[in-house]
């Protein structure tokens, strides 16, 4: 391998041999224990491992990597007794990956939000062939490898990482700027990956998310930009880039209607929390009330047939929601 992509590689795995503070090594043990042998690694995202305004209360995010989903999910019901069928919640995860599901050691505070991903969708969600955005939209943030099982599944997923990092040019590249340095790619990629889902944040904590993430994945993308400039593809004029061949019309629309589709995908996917998600309803009221501000308040015919009361207030948070306040 040519020295320039070993350290470009290097560059693009920054982070993720990061030492996880005591109780998330503590959980991601316990969550790797719980989905049995199939267990590969979990790597550790969100506002824990950003270490952005973290609440007490709040859930550690994992994506946790696995062999195979049936005896990962026999394991886990065999561990904690869930409330959803092994073989329910393999289908669902082969249709539409990852799952999410809320794991917590018994007689322990701390819980974990785990994203379930076999090593081939992993891999897949972080290549060019993604059907959506949900773990390129993660994994190109400040991530840590928290636990393996061997050397030999560090490896895969450290691959599939970098990949995911390596990738951001494509579906970051139609929204760029005529001229940009580091920075402002950085804060380009964050912009485009809240644009595209429904989340609760506003586009006023992009900057925090960057302040705090910044000595990470500042070098990461500097290094990337320079090898996208050694290669002819992008012309580095000063600290700033610009784009040799800026996407068409054509481009914009396909990548465009590619993001459509991943926010379809990833409302579809919510709908799987009501299966696999326990206390789903707190979880989501929890999350809303945390990063857009907003207290809600759920009456007590709400809370006890969300599906059938709750559509109105969801469909006007969806439509006023922070990403439109701009």
């Amino acid at each position: 391998m040519p020295p320039a992509e070993n350290t470009l590689r290097g560059a693009l795995a920054l982070g993720l041999d990061r030492p996880a503070e005591p109780d998330t090594a503590r959980l991601a043990a316990f969550v790797a224990r719980a989905f049995g042998s199939s267990s590969l690694a979990l790597v550790h995202y969100g506002s824990h491992a950003q270490r952005s305004e973290v609440s007490a209360d709040s859930a550690r995010d994992f994506i946790v990597v696995l062999e195979e989903y049936p005896a990962a999910y026999r394991s886990l019901a065999a561990v904690l007794d869930t409330r959803f069928r092994p073989g329910t919640a393999s289908a669902l995860n082969r249709i539409l990956p990852p799952n999410v599901l809320s794991v917590s050691e018994p007689d322990s505070p701390l819980r974990a939000k785990c994203a379930v991903l076999s090593l081939g969708d992993l891999e897949r969600g972080c290549s060019a062939r993604a059907r959506d955005h949900f773990v390129r939209g993660r994994l190109f943030q400040q991530v840590h490898l928290v636990w393996s099982r061997d050397a030999a599944a560090a490896a895969a997923v450290t691959e599939a990482l970098i990949e995911a990092r390596r990738c951001t040019f494509e579906w970051v590249r139609p929204f760029l700027p005529a001229r940009f340095d580091a920075r402002g790619y950085c804060l380009q990629l964050l912009r485009t990956s809240y644009a595209h889902e429904i989340r609760p944040e506003g586009h006023e904590r992009l900057a925090a998310l960057l302040e705090d993430q910044g000595p990470t994945i500042l070098p990461m993308f500097e290094s990337l930009l320079a090898d996208l400039s050694e290669r002819g593809v992008l012309a580095r004029e000063g600290v700033e880039y610009r784009d040799l061949e800026p996407p068409g019309a054509v481009a914009r629309a396909r990548i465009g209607w590619w993001f459509t589709v991943s926010k379809l995908r990833a409302t579809l996917r919510w709908i799987k929390y009501i299966a696999l998600y326990d206390d789903w309803l707190d979880y989501v009221v929890r999350k809303i009330e945390r990063r857009s501000g907003v207290r809600m308040e759920l009456t007590p015919r709400e809370r006890r047939w969300p599906l059938l009361f709750l559509w109105p207030r969801a469909l006007r948070f969806v439509l006023t929601r922070p990403q439109k306040r701009r």
